[in-house]
């Protein structure tokens, strides 16, 4: 080791902990850090990386962790950088993140679930990216373990034999200690010239708010020192250098990252903009030539508008929105105004969980007030001029006299699910206008199956009946297939007639009638009682499909009527009757803004659902 703290790079391991959601990666994580002693004991905490209290509360990772641990093995000093990953399929894109930064990949399987299907999507993935791979089986100590027939399992998988899947228990920590020695052995040390100019890959990026921009990078070539100026080759940004160093797992300041390193940069940047996930960090004066490949842009594939529920709030969520875009590409988002609530963006997420992941984020972090309108996917609009429009909001979509052909997204649905719960896993796809595509029998009890699904029809309580159908035990990834022809139409919401913008909603033609009944009643319930009547409509162009009524409030005009004229009574409830006619055609509808945020956030049949998978 040099004075600096540099490692020699033939001496440095990168790698990730992949698997499904809930199969030990955290877990394993903090094994390792006792293992090596990169914590002490009083440090030590159950899900140490997980540092947000939205991860530690859901039991899931969110984002992807580095951290750098010192492993003294028959007297030689290894560094291993470790990322922790996420397992859920909608923070897909974190795992590749992690996946383009290491040399080698932990291959996670619970023993008691075996193969899920996010297990099959990261394998793929890992594969892709040329990485070694060591299967392990995690959770040996559990009475229902089948550790071996899910070893045989995974090497079944991976082309592999059965003696090289390792067993170990991430809760007691056997079989911890020879998997280090297997990451040693297996995993290559990072190639790249340390003698060349700079190349750094931006992995994530977040804003302190003395420090700036702090950037997490993989050193590829070259190294960067502090105090170096710096420049992103794709974006063009300036920086300098303020501070660098790694995380173990706090920031520990270094004064140099060299080689195979994996640590942070911290720039002084006060515009979250200027420095993009993925870019390529070089010396400012002695540029690389060729960038880095850097990552795919994740495509969103569910879209809602966000507004504060404080009419001065637009510019807090707009800066929020800007720095969560900082460490999380995949939210779009672009500024709309709703009659009903005001300022706000219109986002784009890449499913219903990482929505609601950003919803949550934004409430708590930046301790904002929001109403999250119906979600929608990303319609195909082919109009009679031959134009082909992309459509994510019910306001873009144009008038019908001008649509040849509306195209939904499809996706391509792989469940793994016990062989008991096989009939009631078909039969929720099939209500949901799934199409077979194939079976496989992963072993005896447990069987895969791929389906063609449309992906509007997973928007709504879709993984909650899945988890429902196979008792908990039943396991979703699903990937972009194809956009297909449908039967859509534009659903309003008008309350005395006038459109309820905020409540419009593209559904197919067949459930319109279902889906704005419930909505009908929802706002029927919302509404606050007037001084005349209020019709709520659903309309799809100008045929109503479903109508409640809010009755009025009506005072007892014949309280003072103590004798028995009924032609009196008559008169006065006349009066009344026709005074109330008037109200009616010139009286504006006294609609709190709360009525709208109660609709939009209880659900029903078409709006989202809280949702784990």
């Amino acid at each position: 080791m040099s004075t600096d703290g540099s490692v020699d790079q033939a001496r440095t391991r990168n790698f990730c902990i992949i698997a499904h959601i809930d199969h030990g990666k955290s877990t394993l994580a903090d094994r390792m850090l006792e293992r090596t002693a990169t914590l002490s004991a009083r440090q030590m905490r159950d899900q140490v990386l997980d540092s947000m209290d939205l991860e530690r509360e859901r039991g899931i990772t969110i984002k992807a962790h580095p951290v750098r641990m010192a492993l003294d093995l028959d007297g030689t000093a290894y560094t291993l950088n470790l990322i922790d990953t996420p397992g859920h399929v909608d923070f897909s894109y974190e795992v590749s993140r992690s996946l383009a930064a290491c040399e080698g990949a932990v291959l996670l399987v619970d023993a008691t679930q075996g193969i899920e299907a996010q297990t099959l999507a990261n394998a793929y993935v890992a594969v892709e990216h040329d990485l070694a791979v060591i299967p392990v089986v995690n959770k040996i100590d559990l009475p229902t373990a089948r550790a071996d027939v899910v070893a045989q399992e995974l090497a079944d998988f991976l082309g592999a034999s059965a003696a090289d899947v390792l067993q170990v228990s991430a809760k007691s920590g056997e079989g911890v200690d020879e998997l280090l020695r297997r990451i040693v052995a297996a995993v290559p040390p990072p190639a790249g010239d340390p003698a060349a100019p700079l190349r750094a890959l931006v992995i994530d990026s977040s804003y302190d708010q003395h420090r700036g921009v702090v950037a997490s990078v993989r050193v590829f070539d070259g190294s960067l020192h502090r105090q170096d100026r710096l420049r992103l080759m794709q974006a063009g940004t300036r920086a300098e250098a303020v501070e660098t160093g790694v995380f173990t797992p706090a920031v520990s300041a270094r004064e140099a990252l060299t080689t195979g390193h994996v640590g942070y940069v911290a720039t002084g940047l006060k515009e979250v903009r200027e420095w993009p996930v993925g870019d390529t960090v070089t010396h400012e004066h002695a540029p690389a030539m060729q960038p880095l490949p850097g990552y795919l842009t994740p495509k969103p594939l569910v879209f809602a508008s966000l507004y504060s529920t404080d009419p001065e709030g637009f510019t807090a969520l707009r800066d929020a929105l800007d720095r969560l875009r900082l460490s999380d590409p995949a939210i779009v988002s672009q500024p709309e105004q709703s009659a009903a609530l005001g300022f706000g963006f219109r986002c784009g997420f890449l499913g219903v969980l990482h929505m609601d992941i950003v919803r949550e984020r934004l409430e708590r972090e930046y301790e904002l007030e929001l109403v999250l309108t119906t979600p929608q996917v990303e319609y195909e609009v082919a109009t009679r001029d031959g134009e082909v429009l992309r459509v994510d909001s019910p306001a873009e979509l144009p008038e019908p006299s001008k649509i040849a052909e509306v195209r939904e997204p499809w996706m391509v649905v792989t469940v793994v699910t016990p062989e008991a719960h096989l009939g009631a896993v078909i039969e929720l796809l099939q209500s949901r206008r799934g199409e077979h595509r194939r079976l496989e029998y992963l072993e005896p009890t447990r069987v895969l199956l791929e389906y063609g699904l449309p992906l509007g029809e997973m928007l709504t309580e879709f993984f909650d009946a899945l988890k429902s159908s196979t008792r908990g035990y039943g396991s979703l990834d699903y990937t972009f297939g194809e956009y297909r022809a449908g039967d859509f139409v534009r659903l309003d919401m008008r309350l005395n007639g006038q459109m309820v913008d905020a409540l419009s909603t593209i559904v197919p033609r067949a459930r319109a009638a279902e889906i704005g009944r419930d909505l009908a009643l929802r706002l029927k319930r919302e509404i606050p009682r007037q001084q005349f009547e209020v019709s709520v409509q659903a309309a799809v162009g100008s045929r109503i499909v479903a109508r409640e009524t809010v009755r009025p409030v009506r005072k007892d005009v014949l309280a003072k009527c103590y004798g028995r004229d009924v032609s009196r009574k008559r008169k006065l409830l006349e009066a009344q009757k026709a005074g109330k006619q008037r109200l009616k055609r010139v009286g504006q509808i006294d609609v709190p803004q709360e009525a709208f945020t109660a609709v939009l956030r209880s659900g029903g049949s078409s709006g989202a659902r809280r949702k784990r998978a």
